[in-house]
């Protein structure tokens, strides 16, 4: 399914410019992809679209909507529930807390990624497959991560020297 969503997001770099489910799912057999696969990520692309409506929506309409998450205080902690520790595993919850840090994964983007992690049936989820999440929330929202973000998110790491 993620090689489905990378060409997703390299072809329809800007998400109002991806067509809908069908027209996407005849575009992405043509482009070779299995039956399953494509199935697998039109689902999962739907859930994701639902979510960046609802982030949007409670950012125009306010907190009144039942679905909305509470902004975030400065001193306030994620806790993870155990299905989500398991899930996500070490190194994606130690990349999680990396943008937060870094500032750049807000507390309602957070929650989208988180969201669709779990909605992805491998147990632990690898850290390249939730750099893919966090590039998919980006593109839903119409958002572009600056170049130091897109660098790390699209960086594997392996040649990398420690000093």
């Amino acid at each position: 399914m993620f090689e489905v969503l990378v060409y997703v997001y390299e072809n329809y770099w800007q998400g109002d410019a991806c067509p809908e489910a069908p027209q996407l799912g005849r575009k992405l057999s043509a482009a070779g992809f299995e039956p399953e696969e494509i199935e697998a990520a039109l689902i999962w692309l739907d859930g994701l679209q639902l979510a960046a409506q609802t982030s949007r929506l409670c950012s125009t309409e306010g907190l009144g909507r039942g679905d909305c998450v509470l902004p975030q205080s400065a001193g306030s902690l994620r806790i993870y529930s155990p299905a989500e520790r398991q899930q996500l595993g070490p190194d994606a919850l130690g990349f999680i807390s990396f943008l937060e840090s870094a500032g750049v994964l807000p507390a309602h983007m957070r929650e989208i990624v988180v969201d669709r992690a779990m909605a992805v049936a491998l147990e632990p989820l690898s850290l390249d497959d939730l750099k893919i999440i966090v590039l998919m929330v980006y593109w839903s929202l119409g958002e572009e991560p600056d170049a130091l973000v897109l660098d790390e998110l699209c960086d594997d790491g392996s040649a990398r020297l420690a000093h």
